[in-house]
């Protein structure tokens, strides 16, 4: 195994590369760091919209943004948007692009930012493969609820409607959410992140509805499974393991119907396959994009695909 440093520094200079971005966030990104890691960086314009934004204080602050039509009568979904490595909250949005989404669809929605490693660079302490570098302790687990709990507190959130995103470290780090908070989070949706390798660090307390998006050819974190500070799985034994956990069929369904997920590949190149039969109403399904990369040139209508399924799956 690589040495937590000697990874780092790969990851950053790949992202590097990939994206054509030297500097994130107004901080050098650090030679050390792999480039392919440094690809959550995109350079897309936000989207302005009329969602009211709140800012949440404290040791570890976050900018909520509230839907136009909230009102406190009403329960409204929750989305947390967690960034990849390097990367910011704030580019995590820029990217996907749900802020205009959930406020269109009464979704309160967060995309908050990790901690600063000893490169300063930010990260999710999410499982031993990603990526956490420095060997640093901090509780990413615990500020991820401190986050559902504040808002919830404050707001009338549907309990029933939790749901986690996450690209390559973020993704990474919502696997985590579902192995330890399923009682909490309704479903999860990792792009370019994997569970964890050994299953017995995995013991969701309750069915949790998982979605896995992923790249063939992801030069990043591979299709088919690998290794950074540990090993990961692939996609399939990803999915695989879930389907265990939710005590879904044995059998995976491939549709004969492919999606539009990478913009910049001619036609429909994404084949969606999932596990029938799952408890408490849990899907557990996986979006290949044929050729896809890292940090794909994603469709205009990625963010409205991602967040009906996200609606279309609540908690039982």
């Amino acid at each position: 195994m690589l040495h937590r440093s000697s990874v780092a520094t790969m990851l950053s200079a790949v992202l590097v590369a990939l994206s054509g971005v030297s500097w994130v966030s107004g901080v050098a990104m650090a030679s050390a760091v792999p480039n392919h890691l440094q690809k959550s960086v995109l350079k897309t314009a936000p989207s302005a919209g009329k969602a009211t934004v709140v800012a949440f204080p404290g040791s570890r602050p976050f900018k909520l943004q509230v839907p136009t039509s909230y009102t406190k009568g009403k329960s409204a979904p929750l989305i947390i948007a967690l960034h990849g490595y390097t990367s910011s909250g704030a580019e995590t949005e820029k990217y996907l692009k749900l802020g205009p989404v959930a406020d269109t669809r009464g979704i309160l929605y967060v995309a908050p930012d990790g901690s600063l490693d000893n490169n300063g660079l930010q990260f999710w302490n999410a499982t031993p493969s990603c990526c956490n570098f420095s060997g640093s302790k901090v509780n990413d687990e615990a500020y991820i609820m401190s986050i559902i709990n504040a808002v919830s507190k404050k707001y009338n959130v549907d309990q029933k409607r939790i749901y986690v995103v996450g690209h390559s470290n973020g993704g990474f780090m919502s696997h985590h959410m579902a192995c330890s908070d399923s009682n909490r989070i309704a479903a999860i949706a990792s792009f370019a992140g994997a569970t964890y390798k050994d299953q017995s660090m995995c013991k969701p307390g309750q069915p949790i509805t998982v979605l896995q998006i992923w790249g063939t050819a992801d030069e990043t974190i591979s299709y088919t499974g690998g290794a950074l500070l540990a090993p990961y799985p692939g996609a399939a034994e990803t999915i695989a393991d879930w389907a265990k956990l939710d005590k879904c069929s044995a059998k995976i369904i491939t549709s004969p119907t492919k999606i539009n997920i990478e913009s910049s590949i001619p036609g429909n190149e994404t084949t969606v396959s999932d596990y029938a039969g799952c408890a408490s109403k849990t899907t557990v399904e996986l979006w290949s994009i044929a050729g896809g990369h890292h940090v794909p040139t994603l469709a205009p209508d990625f963010a409205t695909r991602l967040v009906n399924f996200l609606l279309a799956h609540p908690k039982a």
